[in-house]
């Protein structure tokens, strides 16, 4: 087997196992919803086939297109969000990954046109502040993918709430897409239930700031044993 379809089989049985994980942390409902990741050193990328069930997916079901969304390889005709997740490839480098979801608390928010406002430690560790609301757009072109790259450029927050529709996030891999994704979800939530029972106070911007660079940069492990951190 060639190294290109080597990667392109490794890519693939990524993003098929990601879905597992919408379906696990209760992010989609049918078979709404996908994940997509940039296929390495070429101008491709993998995504979920438009209106699969997610028990019917496969590694092999799994549809490789070019970065303007034409199909390369699979059997089936990719998701109708496939041109804006190509749109984000070609104008944001940097990602690899990309999640969209329905998940409950958040697309609430997007119901009421509103950003997430960022109250707990948890936002701002993750985000860098709140989660900003994406402007409206129909689905099935680019212009979703537009919006979400005018919204999260030059922003902390790897998740956007596009008003009237949903969260798109995005990651240096899929797998970072996907956390974005649970987060999002999990922070949209306790933030309401908050609400719920009276005003909300943002945290201020230098704690905001301080939480993220910590988290960022000194949270979790590091293989060199000359910079291990708390």
């Amino acid at each position: 087997m060639s190294r290109p379809a080597e990667t392109l089989r490794r890519v693939r049985e990524e993003v098929n196992r990601l879905h597992a994980e919408l379906l696990r942390w209760g992010l989609v409902a049918w078979t709404s919803g996908n994940v997509s990741a940039r296929v390495p050193d070429a101008d491709l990328m993998v995504i979920k086939p438009s209106g699969l069930g997610y028990a019917d997916l496969t590694p092999d079901t799994m549809v490789v297109t070019d970065l303007h969304g034409t199909v390369v390889e699979g059997e089936h005709a990719p998701s109708s969000d496939t041109a804006s997740h190509a749109y984000v490839y070609r104008a944001m480098p940097h990602v690899n990954g990309i999640v969209h979801t329905h998940s409950p608390y958040a697309t609430a928010w997007a119901a009421r046109n509103e950003a997430v406002p960022c109250a707990i430690t948890a936002m701002a560790d993750e985000f860098g502040g709140e989660i900003p609301l994406g402007p409206f757009a129909l689905i099935g072109g680019d212009e979703i993918g537009r919006g979400i790259v005018a919204t999260l450029s030059g922003h902390r927050s790897p998740a956007v709430i596009m008003r009237g529709h949903g969260v798109f996030t995005i990651g240096a891999d899929a797998q970072a897409a996907v956390k974005a994704a649970v987060m999002c979800e999990d922070v949209a939530r306790t933030v309401h239930l908050a609400r719920v029972h009276g005003p909300l106070q943002p945290l201020p911007e230098h704690h905001v700031d301080a939480l993220y660079e910590r988290y960022q940069n000194v949270y979790g492990q590091h293989d060199d044993p000359q910079g291990a951190r708390p």
